[in-house]
């Protein structure tokens, strides 16, 4: 019975099954709080408005995020991969989406046991959006999108670090003595590099020396180019994981391998 109950509980817990009424109601039951606790974080920033109201719905979405919580904890040692009374759960525990769970209560309990900027904490109850991963097919797979493509993502993401401090160190010897105020240090001069690079170009620096605007112009045409590349790499993922999903790999039936 107990561990009947157990392996019931786990299945409610996760995204629901075809035909699991029950697991598929809590579903959508954890997604409207989700919803709505991200709701109350936009609008109790409006003065005027009944903050004691939006302090009780927290409340309340606190003690269903951590009931959940525990739940998942108890529950989890159902799956092979945290197999163990204690030493599974502490595999569990550890991981991303254990650790979005944890992250969506821990706000609300932090204030009691250390002192800490309490504006900052209500920031990071946006953190709870991150829970809807676990019950959106699209934020998974864009998870799986990234996770594919991660080592193509890091490349690009070190071309585009090399080119701003590039760019950056060279408008610094260009401008630096032209304009100190703005390009004072590399690091300052970076601010300049990631709005160009971006090709936001905020108004607020910008060279005025001959070599100054050559440097930025080249770095312009650049930026385009390089901050495209990340584009082209997350929308080849995409195709290719609707591709798995239209045409999903067959494996063979007696030892599990996929199948060409």
């Amino acid at each position: 019975m107990y561990s009947r109950l157990k392996k019931r509980t786990r299945e409610i817990l996760e995204v629901a099954a075809p035909g699991d009424f029950a697991s598929r109601v809590f579903d959508i039951f954890i997604t409207t709080l989700i919803l709505v606790s991200v709701f109350i974080v936009v609008f109790e920033t409006v003065e005027g408005l009944p903050g004691q109201y939006f302090f009780g719905f927290e409340i309340f979405i606190v003690a269903i995020f951590s009931v959940e919580y525990i739940l998942r904890i108890w529950s989890c040692n159902v799956d092979e991969r945290y197999k163990g009374r204690i030493k599974g759960r502490m595999r569990y525990v550890i991981t991303p989406l254990a650790l979005l769970d944890l992250l969506a209560i821990a706000p609300f309990y932090l204030p009691a046991i250390i002192k800490i900027d309490l504006r900052m904490l209500r920031l990071f109850r946006l953190f709870r959006l991150l829970k809807l991963t676990r019950y959106s097919s699209s934020m998974q797979t864009l998870g799986n999108v990234i996770k594919a493509k991660k080592e193509e993502l890091i490349v690009t993401m070190a071309g585009v670090m090399t080119l701003l401090i590039v760019a950056a160190s060279l408008m610094y010897y260009a401008e630096n003595e032209t304009q100190p105020e703005i390009y004072g240090s590399i690091p300052a001069a970076m601010w300049w590099g990631v709005a160009t690079l971006t090709t936001v170009g905020y108004g607020d620096a910008y060279p005025v020396t001959l070599l100054g605007k050559i440097l930025a112009g080249v770095v312009a045409i650049l930026g385009i180019g390089m901050f495209a590349l990340p584009a082209g790499i997350l929308g080849s993922g995409f195709l290719e994981e609707m591709q798995k999903k239209k045409n999903p790999a067959k494996k063979c039936p007696h030892c599990g391998e996929k199948l060409d």
